[in-house]
């Protein structure tokens, strides 16, 4: 696991000062960029490799599941319990193409019909793919620059989903990511993490309602 992204800009503890379970958790990914990109994914997200989902497969897949909960006096009463989702499909491709990227982004609203559980408590799912290429092509970069696909659920009673798409090009240091991929930030090796001036949840909520 390489350290190159694990500190630094972001303030956070390199990868080998964390607990050895958590390190022991995280696969090897046998590829220097998608080792880099899990020493930054690591601290929110639960990792996986060389996984198939629905025919499809990935070299990385990320998972974050987070709750907002407000209290009243004590953990036991809570109230307003929203929960904030998402998940991550990563793989290597030698040139990604338009046509790669609208099935997959039809594999992702399959991965939220059997993933989604819409209810008074979902508040959004994010499910993002990624591919990572020699080269993005400039059509492959223009449909990913315009692609937004948000789904509500229930009239938005019952939250919503996004499906995201990112192309990242590691050598040519060259990412293009949809509208509301923010997951990209941690892909952009060459650039450090920003520290956000407000919560998590805040982030999230100001993205999802907008």
């Amino acid at each position: 696991m390489s350290d190159a992204a694990g500190g630094g800009g972001d303030g956070r503890r390199d990868p080998e000062e964390l607990p050895s379970e958590i390190r022991e958790a995280v696969p090897d990914y046998d590829d220097e960029y998608l080792d880099r990109v899990s020493d930054r994914l690591m601290y929110s997200y639960d990792l996986d490799a060389d996984v198939v989902v629905d025919g499809e497969r990935f070299d990385l897949t990320a998972e974050m599941r987070m709750r907002n909960q407000k209290q009243f006096l004590h953990p036991a009463l809570s109230y307003a319990d929203h929960d904030v989702m998402e998940y991550v499909f990563a793989r290597r491709v030698s040139t990604p193409s338009v046509g790669e990227l609208e099935r997959l982004a039809e594999f992702a609203h399959g991965v939220a019909d059997d993933r989604v559980e819409g209810n008074e408590q979902h508040y959004g799912t994010d499910i993002t793919v990624v591919l990572v290429g020699d080269r993005i092509p400039e059509a492959v970069a223009e449909f990913v620059d315009g692609f937004r696909d948000r789904t509500l659920l229930k009239f938005g009673y019952y939250g919503h989903y996004e499906v995201n798409l990112i192309v990242v090009a590691p050598d040519e240091e060259r990412l293009v990511a949809s509208e509301a991929a923010d997951s990209a930030e941690a892909l952009r090796l060459w650039e450090p993490v920003e520290k956000p001036d407000e919560g998590i949840f805040s982030k999230f909520a100001k993205r999802f309602w907008r």
